[in-house]
């Protein structure tokens, strides 16, 4: 993959609606774990669906989009079609083992490990973006990654019956890390609304046969598994990916992977409100960790 002409400090022409949008983003795909245990769908179709029940949504967007331009955007060249290609099938990756790894192992488990994605991030932004990471900005990234270990440190639940899920959450941070490397790529040749339109066509393209391979029942039985169904792509889906694509292309990789880790931090307040896991000290410090880890990587990019 090819670098593409980046500002050398993108933050610095950032809009200042960036960060927040993509602190939404990543509060809508804290609410993913809950809904993809609620399914009455195995994790391939629950990951097939909220693709497929997005893409009306994304496919608004981008009409709502062109009518607002000055000019018609630009027709998709070649790199780009590649991309979004590659973009759908990382993402279909991510998915599918992020799903089996919420049934595999504890909800804990896989947010923790499937945040591993800013390590990813942050070497293949300084191989293929040139954002090399400052002192200051690594020391937020330590910060958010004891908060993440605190957050979740009382549900951790580590040995060999959860290896297979942990294992995948691992795989789902790679894929991820991945992801938000192309999609920043992208963005630098196509906007928001058709970024996510056509790659999420690409990964729930790619997701169907594996569902009907791997569980064979695709349709929920029930008003309520539908309802679930539209929820996560609707709230996760479309407004959390959403988000997360439209404030990438704003702000350096490193940084956006990073603040992504406030999904953890949004799935344990989510879990207190719905589900009445209170949260204690330690959680709470995790939680203060996090956001300051934010605010000093934010200081050092």
């Amino acid at each position: 993959m090819s670098a593409p002409a980046v500002p050398s400090s993108p933050s610095a022409a950032a809009p200042r609606w960036a960060l927040p949008a993509l602190i939404l983003g990543a509060i809508a795909i804290g609410f993913s774990p809950l809904f993809v245990r609620l399914s009455e769908l195995g994790p391939t179709a629950t990951a097939f669906w909220r693709l497929a029940l997005a893409l009306p949504l994304f496919y608004g967007w981008t009409v709502v989009a062109a009518r607002n331009r000055a000019a018609p955007p630009a027709p998709l060249g070649r790199a780009a079609k590649i991309r979004l290609l590659i973009a759908g099938l990382l993402f279909t990756g991510d998915l599918f083992s992020w799903h089996w790894s919420i049934h595999l192992t504890t909800v804990a488990n896989s947010t923790l490990f499937a945040n591993f994605a800013p390590i990813f991030v942050v070497f293949g932004a300084w191989a293929f973006f040139g954002e090399r990471p400052k002192a200051v900005f690594l020391a937020g990234l330590a910060f958010t990654f004891l908060g993440a270990g605190c957050l979740i440190a009382n549900s951790l639940s580590i040995g060999m019956e959860h290896a297979l899920g942990d294992g995948l959450g691992i795989v789902t941070a790679v894929f991820f890390g991945s992801y938000i490397l192309v999609v920043k790529d992208l963005r630098s040749r196509i906007d928001a609304p058709r970024l996510m339109l056509w790659s999420s066509l690409v990964t729930a393209i790619a997701l169907l046969p594996l569902a009907l391979a791997t569980e064979g029942r695709i349709f929920p039985e029930s008003a309520a598994g539908w309802l679930v169904l539209i929820a996560l792509a609707w709230i996760s889906q479309a407004a959390g990916q959403g988000l997360i694509a439209e404030a990438v292309g704003h702000l350096p990789a490193g940084l956006s992977s990073l603040v992504i880790l406030v999904e953890p931090l949004a799935a344990a307040i989510i879990g207190w409100v719905l589900l009445g896991e209170a949260l204690g000290p330690v959680e709470l410090l995790g939680g203060a960790l996090i956001l300051a880890g934010i605010m000093i990587a934010r200081r050092g990019t």
